[in-house]
């Protein structure tokens, strides 16, 4: 048979093979560090953590196998209980008010009708920059009933200072270091996200006779949504999580910050102070499900939302 008798293989039949699986090839190579990483750090964690909360540790028997015996008794659990009732109210206040003042700022620093915008913006975000036990430790001694500069401020103008480490106080003094740590963490998220928005939008409200405030409520804010739902989400895992600031302040009011006081809290001690490993792994299962339900819940009802209007 002579190479004129054989068939013609269309051009390009062996070339578009090549090119159809080596970008497949190329992608799972190049996102297979990704995929390590997530699988040794989130997955394989979370499969351990479950895993350690079907079994219960017993002084006769050892490590003991209950299923979901854990999980019923941590749903029964006051103290689990309270401490979701506790970061629920805190994130209620808290977070609108945080988000709220992140976007004022953010509003202010695209206007351009600031001075110095820059210092501006970096005097926002230094507190973001400080370790949360740092900031803790700060305003702790700042809330000090009897050393704490505001009590001292307040008894030179002859005013009386509220305890703000009381028991009706603690919860807000832990929002405000909150809200003073991330609202520049929020505003360069706004912020970054007004940049984006088309200046035809703005030119063609000017000729309109449109001022700054009626271009921030129908030009900035619609056009900030999906930051904002990013910012939400955020700041609920971050309310979730709360942990860092009570624990320290725990050590300036032990009889108003119990170590129950958030469900992180309750669950880092019932494991390391109380070696209740299997318990605190139930715990912390739970309270991610409840995170995770609560900001997929606000994304479902944003999404529906944009899509109504």
């Amino acid at each position: 048979m002579s190479d004129l008798d054989t068939p013609l293989r269309p051009p390009g039949a062996r070339r578009g093979r090549r090119t159809s699986t080596s970008p497949r090839l190329f992608g799972l190579l190049m996102f297979s560090p990704f995929f390590a990483v997530f699988a040794f750090a989130i997955v394989a964690p979370v499969l351990y953590a479950v895993y350690l909360s079907l079994f219960q540790d017993r002084l006769i028997g050892g490590s003991v196998f209950v299923g979901l015996r854990n999980y019923g008794q941590a749903l029964e659990d006051p103290q689990l209980r309270a401490g979701l009732e506790r970061v629920g109210v805190f994130l209620l206040i808290q977070v609108p008010i945080m988000l709220g003042l992140a976007l004022l700022a953010a509003l202010a620093v695209d206007s351009g009708r600031l001075r110095w915008p820059a210092v501006f913006r970096i005097g926002l975000f230094i507190p973001y920059a400080v370790p949360a036990v740092v900031a803790a430790l700060m305003w702790g001694y700042m809330y000090g009933p009897q050393f704490g500069l505001i009590h001292q401020a307040g008894a030179k103008l002859g005013a009386q200072t509220p305890d703000l480490l009381s028991s009706s106080w603690a919860l807000a003094s832990i929002g405000n270091i909150t809200t003073w740590e991330f609202v520049g963490y929020n505003m360069l998220i706004l912020y970054a996200a007004l940049q984006t928005v088309p200046h035809e939008l703005y030119e063609a409200a000017a000729m309109d006779g449109a001022g700054e405030i009626r271009k921030a409520l129908s030009i900035k804010i619609p056009g900030l949504r999906r930051a904002l739902l990013l910012t939400t989400i955020f700041s609920i895992i971050g309310s979730f999580q709360l942990f860092n600031e009570p624990n320290v302040l725990q050590t300036l009011a032990p009889g108003v910050i119990s170590t129950s006081y958030t469900p992180n809290m309750y669950a880092y001690n019932l494991a390391f102070n109380g070696q209740q490993f299997t318990y605190a792994a139930s715990i912390a299962m739970i309270l991610g499900g409840v995170t995770a339900v609560v900001a997929y819940t606000v994304q479902l009802r944003a999404n529906r939302g944009e899509r109504t209007r």
